[in-house]
């Protein structure tokens, strides 16, 4: 399985963002997939969920509200919308996805990473 992420930058306070993961390797539509973040100097951290087939989604509260996960299955492709950047958003962004159908918050419950993009929110 391979994820390849895109859309980060640098942008400032307030901006939005749309960053892109596309995926490979096996079939796409059957499982959940995720969105985690890792600060400087932070351990990484769960930002967003959805499942297999987009019918349920979690955030995590310090994004919930500006940020919006979505899929689409006929482009093998998981998105997350980011509205409303805080400084305190950026970080290096990562898509994976495991065996679980559903929307899962631990990081253990994803067997497949893809390399990051950068998001930087300047104030």
């Amino acid at each position: 399985v391979q994820l390849v992420e895109s859309g980060g930058g640098l942008v400032q306070a307030g901006a939005s963002l749309r960053l892109s993961c596309a995926a490979s390797g096996r079939t796409f539509s059957r499982y959940g997939m995720a969105w985690f973040r890792q600060a400087p100097g932070k351990d990484r951290e769960f930002a967003a969920s959805i499942s297999w087939n987009g019918g349920k989604l979690l955030y995590a509260d310090s994004v919930k509200g500006r940020f919006t996960i979505s899929r689409d299955n006929a482009k093998n492709t998981v998105y997350l919308q980011m509205s409303s950047l805080k400084p305190e958003d950026t970080a290096v962004y990562y898509c994976a996805t495991g065996q679980l159908t559903g929307v899962r918050s631990s990081d253990n419950e994803y067997d497949y990473w893809g390399q990051g993009t950068q998001v930087t929110v300047s104030s």
